[in-house]
């Protein structure tokens, strides 16, 4: 009897998307997925505070000055002629009238001194651990010539020509964007590209993976799993972003500012979309063929570490080549197509070019289809040993099994 009841491909792979998606998405397991990233997020949002604030308790700028009444006024004076000039670059001076030796200053409970002025106007000597010598003796020989000669320079006033910006600063200030993007885009992708690896070693566990694999196509499957677990990812990313924007009202100017990428914010993070999908598909294609080779958990684990592993040396690819765009280590992590969503991402940030995205996009794409149909097949060989390895048995779809 001929079968007329039939799925195609892509019907089948919406079947099986709709399933997982449902499934994954209702479920009390990724509601508290989605509150994972949020709490590292706040402690380490708090801990940076707080390491803020005991970093600034403990590091100080005042130096004590040990020198005769005449030359220590001097100083102070000479720093206050200097400080609109040159501003933090110079330390706070604070006039000790300890008879104590510059070491015995220093050790002075409570003063919390960085360094000891000593000696004279003429010849000033300072008392100091070496690196805060290398980095104070410069601002200090400057306040001591002003102090000797004893009456205020005259400083010529500077003329301001500003510019919107330079070649050298957008180029720096892309750079930045760049990497900002690079990153986020990884993490996204470690984060949430191992479920793809867990849904299938359970549905294997349960065998629910042979009943599908028996009924639709293998690559049906592996399609419609990839949809439904980047849909998965995109609620996740939007919660998350959500969550991103509402801090960032709360926080407001104390945040810092990525500087525009060239595309302009609405087409970069319309690429950063597109390109975290290709990349998820692409990891996430491997990682379903992992799945198909492994038995158990343990040999998932011990196969998906090599991938990860190489996930991580892809990124430093795509991150060593931003500074050199155009150049044969920038074009490879552009081909390559594990590395070819970052390599992109990061030259949607310093160039205005849309003709490569377009070349990009398609190449990461038929790699995508490779990938999912190299799974497959590994999966049929792996798992489906018995029968006719995936291909679809009358008496499932619109048939009659054979005796």
């Amino acid at each position: 009897m001929t079968d007329t009841t039939r799925l195609s491909l892509f019907e089948a792979a919406r079947v099986v998307a709709k399933r997982d998606f449902h499934a994954i998405l209702f479920s009390r397991a990724f509601f508290f997925f989605l509150l994972g990233p949020l709490f590292p997020i706040v402690i380490g949002a708090l801990a940076g505070g707080i390491g803020g604030q005991v970093q600034r308790d403990a590091n100080t700028r005042v130096i004590a000055v040990a020198m005769a009444e005449a030359d220590t006024q001097a100083m102070i004076a000479a720093r206050a002629r200097l400080a609109p000039q040159i501003g933090m670059a110079l330390p706070e001076l604070q006039s000790s009238a300890s008879a104590a030796s510059p070491e015995q200053i220093l050790r002075e409970p409570g003063k919390n001194y960085t360094a000891v002025i000593s000696g004279t106007v003429a010849a000033p000597a300072l008392t100091a651990p070496a690196d805060a010598i290398d980095y104070w003796s410069g601002p200090i020989a400057l306040i001591a010539a002003d102090a000797g000669r004893g009456t205020a320079t005259a400083y010529p006033e500077v003329t301001a020509r500003p510019v919107a910006t330079s070649v050298a600063a957008q180029r720096s200030d892309r750079i930045r964007t760049a990497q900002a993007g690079q990153l986020l885009l990884f993490l996204l992708m470690m984060l949430l590209a191992g479920m793809v690896l867990s849904n299938l070693v359970e549905e294997k566990a349960n065998k629910i993976i042979e009943v599908l694999a028996a009924a639709i196509p293998m690559d049906a499957v592996f399609l419609g799993k990839l949809a439904a677990m980047l849909g998965i990812s995109l609620v996740g990313i939007a919660v998350w972003a959500t969550a991103g924007a509402a801090i960032g009202l709360l926080a407001g100017s104390a945040l810092p500012q990525l500087p525009e990428p060239a595309l302009g914010w609405p087409l970069f993070l319309l690429f950063g979309i597109v390109y975290f999908a290709m990349g998820y598909l692409l990891l996430g294609s491997l990682f379903l063929t992992i799945g198909g080779m492994a038995t158990t958990v343990r040999e998932v684990q011990t196969l998906s570490m090599p991938v990860t592993m190489a996930q991580l040396l892809v990124f430093f690819l795509a991150a060593s080549s931003i500074t050199r765009p155009g150049s044969p280590m920038e074009l490879f992590a552009a081909i390559f197509p594990l590395s070819s969503p970052f390599a992109m991402l990061a030259r949607a940030a310093q160039s205005d070019a849309l003709w490569p995205h377009a070349l990009a996009l398609g190449w990461q794409a038929l790699c995508v289809i490779l990938f999912v149909r190299f799974g497959a097949m590994i999966f049929r060989r792996r798992v489906m040993k018995s029968g006719r390895g995936g291909r679809a048995v009358k008496g499932h779809v619109g048939g009659t099994e054979p005796a």
